[in-house]
């Protein structure tokens, strides 16, 4: 059997104190792994950081963008990219250390070993999940959030706002991408609705999150107001049967 070949997407804005770590990570984990980074013209030079390893490692790849456009967006044009060069396997991760490397070959394998898993997640909600020092108020949001997407959505997903995956290409490729409009949690919910609705299995790999170890945090209240909109909207596209995000 051909070794699956696996793109791992990392969008970045302001990320210089961590992305050389976040590729050594990703390396260490699953060697063979190419990295494509977005980089939405970071004004700290993280796109130069990331230009010069790759022009010392072919397994690293730069796309740099015009401004700051997005994780969402930033996510389709890595995908689209992969897909265009034939990876098998696309790759959702953060830059900034929460997402642990240690377990992407486990996410890797959930799909690769399985033909009929489209998409595993790296969970924090489901058994041997976790976080490490979230205030409990914070907790109580996710937890309260990804409750209230599975009820509007109907949809057996425990971390569906999770943002460490691992897709199947082929499925990706099905999607409408042109009609993804969402960002941040938004954007993840978005995706996990699209594999669902193209009838692909959907796993959940427990990974232990963590806050960020430098910088700081892309979140906002926007983005949660957001996704809560966008999840209520959808919701109600899909009782009345209004939502056409694939393409079959």
């Amino acid at each position: 059997m051909t070794p699956a070949r696996v793109l791992v997407v990392i969008p970045t804005y302001d990320e210089a104190e961590n992305v050389a770590d976040a590729l050594a990570l990703v390396h260490g984990a699953v060697p063979d792994a190419h990295v494509l980074v977005v980089d939405d013209a970071s004004p700290d030079g993280t796109g130069d950081l990331v230009a010069a390893v790759a022009a010392t490692d072919d397994r690293v790849h730069l796309l740099r963008r015009t401004g700051k456009l997005g994780l969402g967006t930033a996510y389709v044009a890595g995908f689209r990219w992969g897909l265009e060069r034939g990876y098998d396997l696309l790759v959702e991760m953060d830059a900034d250390g929460s997402h642990p490397a240690d377990r992407l070959p486990a996410l890797v394998d959930a799909v690769r070993s399985t033909p009929d898993v489209q998409l595993a997640i790296g969970s924090r909600w489901v058994d041997g999940g976790s976080v490490v020092d979230w205030p409990w108020y914070r907790e109580a949001l996710s937890r309260g959030g990804n409750a209230y997407a599975r009820w509007m959505l109907r949809i057996d997903v425990r971390d569906v706002t999770a943002g460490f995956r691992v897709y199947r290409a082929d499925v990706v490729e099905r999607m409408a991408l042109d009609t993804v409009d969402s960002k941040g949690y938004c954007f993840q919910v978005d995706m996990t609705l699209r594999v669902h609705d193209l009838g692909g299995r959907i796993v959940e790999v427990p990974i232990r999150f963590r806050d960020r170890l430098h910088g700081v945090s892309k979140m906002s209240q926007a983005i949660v107001v957001e996704a809560m909109l966008m999840v209520t909207r959808w919701g109600l596209q899909r009782r009345f049967g209004r939502r056409t995000a694939v393409r079959r």
